[in-house]
């Protein structure tokens, strides 16, 4: 007796449909293109609409057609990178993802992805393939760079895998990937003490240089605030409240290629946060806000030339790489100053999970190992922070 005819490509079995409980399940087989099959099974609350699911899932295995291109098993692996990079560019502009992460993935798979998968078919994309990848970046680079390789091959695996052209992200198997292993390991932040830090500003604070490009008042918001570099240059008017000695972080600066200096949501949920800042750091606002009069508060509180965002590598190269070698203090960065602002917090009696909150931290370890109340609304903070008040 003959065996059952297999599917043709592209179609579908019969739909089956039983109720379980208080719903409907519908069940079918789909053999897609590549001549793999799909157990495609929905549920719904009557069984026209457990059907209907079926259906509507089925049209997501067929070959996805984006841009004019389909995606299949044989595609090859470069030419769904370009379609994802494409849609992920897209969704970029709408603002759904940073423009800047845009700019990375695409840096990324043309100088690292493509030059070693690009011109294999997605089915010859294997898990030891990517891993070899990854691993090889990894030794030769960087941890940062190898974990960005890894994500961008798993997006594009995920995106094949919506078109119904794999069936597993190979990305899956591969192990997480260790700070041990990589050839250039990241060096340990360091941070100012209360001696350093005084020093530093006294020396601001006599460098002409250093006064012509607005810098001794620009150190110390990094300072008052313990905000990332593009958090603090995308500070606005608006986010500083006087009377509540607060500033809002709401946003941060990129460059994005093609469209120069823009303004960013925060990074995360608790990127948006409320900072209280100690007196000397609202006096300092507040005589800068009364020398400009009267002020866009929807502009940025430190500027270029036209009034718009400075560019934050235009800033550090030209202006505080130069300042920091002739003050002697050549290995401090802004992020050193973020580390001296979490640093002087921490001494002055602040829990780890203060801290975080202030630093717009998702994740309290990040800060340090310590468990307690998060989402504290405290003075603590800018309290720490009086002791540079004869400095302003």
């Amino acid at each position: 007796m003959a065996g059952r005819l297999p599917l043709p490509p592209g179609s579908s079995g019969e739909i089956k449909v039983k109720k379980v409980g208080s719903v409907w399940v519908a069940r079918c087989r789909h053999r897609r293109e590549n001549g793999t099959y799909a157990d495609v099974r929905r549920r719904g609350k009557t069984k026209e609409l457990a059907k209907q699911a079926v259906r509507d899932a089925i049209k997501d295995l067929r070959l996805s057609t984006f841009a004019g291109a389909e995606v299949t098993a044989t595609s090859l692996f470069d030419d769904v990178a370009q379609l994802w990079l494409k849609q992920f560019r897209q969704d970029a502009e709408d603002g759904i993802y940073s423009l800047g992460s845009a700019d990375t993935y695409s840096d990324t798979y043309r100088n690292h992805v493509k030059p070693e998968l690009g011109s294999l078919r997605l089915f010859e994309v294997k898990t030891p393939v990517v891993n070899s990848l990854c691993q090889t970046t990894l030794k030769a680079n960087s941890v940062s760079l190898a974990k960005h390789v890894k994500a961008v091959i798993s997006h594009i695996a995920t995106f094949a895998m919506q078109a119904g052209a794999i069936e597993a992200n190979p990305v899956k198997g591969i192990a997480p990937l260790a700070e041990r292993r990589a050839k250039t390991k990241r060096k340990k932040a360091r941070a100012l003490d209360k001696e350093q830090l005084l020093d530093l500003l006294a020396k601001l604070d006599v460098d002409e240089e250093a006064h012509r490009w607005d810098l001794p008042d620009l150190v110390r918001f990094f300072i008052a605030t313990g905000e990332r570099r593009g958090e603090a240059l995308g500070a606005h008017w608006e986010d500083f409240d006087p009377v509540a000695k607060k500033l809002r972080m709401s946003g941060n600066i990129i460059h994005a290629r093609g469209k120069g200096t823009v303004r960013n949501p925060g990074k995360s949920e608790t990127s948006v946060r409320d900072i209280g800042l100690p007196d000397w750091c609202v006096q300092m606002l507040s005589e800068r806000q009364a020398k400009l009069g009267i002020v866009d508060l929807a502009k940025p509180i430190f500027t270029n030339t036209r009034g718009g965002y400075l560019n934050a590598s235009n800033v550090t190269n030209r202006v505080w790489v130069p300042f920091r070698t002739r003050a002697g203090y050549e290995w401090v960065t802004f992020h050193t100053l973020r580390k001296t602002f979490a640093t002087l917090l921490d001494e002055a009696g602040l829990t780890a999970r203060q801290v975080a909150d202030l630093l717009g931290h998702s994740r309290v370890s990040m800060t340090q190992d310590n468990y307690f109340g998060r989402g504290q609304e405290s003075r603590a903070g800018a309290e720490a922070l009086a002791f540079l008040e004869d400095f302003e």
